[in-house]
């Protein structure tokens, strides 16, 4: 679960991005419309990453603060590298007290 949550996570991080600092711009400056398509997909992976941050929240038994990070950088610029940073550490301090 935790595999396939991290992702997602950065696929739609991604698709932040890419609606953020690419299909945007290219409307504003160009009047290439871009965000009729890119909009809805990041809005399809960000619906579908929250039940999955759910369910991997309840089999990893994050603390509270993990949940909430994990929740916040799901909506900020490049929060996905920042939440796969954060989910590495808690993996590498987990096998070391196992």
């Amino acid at each position: 679960m935790l595999k396939k949550f991290r992702i997602l996570s950065m696929i739609e991080g991604l698709s932040l991005i890419a609606l953020l600092f690419i299909a945007m711009p290219a409307k504003y400056q160009y009047g290439i419309d871009l965000v009729k398509i890119v909009g809805p997909i990041h809005g399809f992976l960000w619906l579908a990453y929250l039940p999955m941050l759910d369910a991997t929240n309840r089999q990893q038994k994050w603390p509270s603060s993990m949940l909430s990070i994990a929740f916040i950088t799901s909506v900020l610029p490049f929060g996905c590298f920042y939440l796969e940073k954060k989910i590495r550490d808690l993996d590498v301090v987990r096998n070391e007290s196992a």
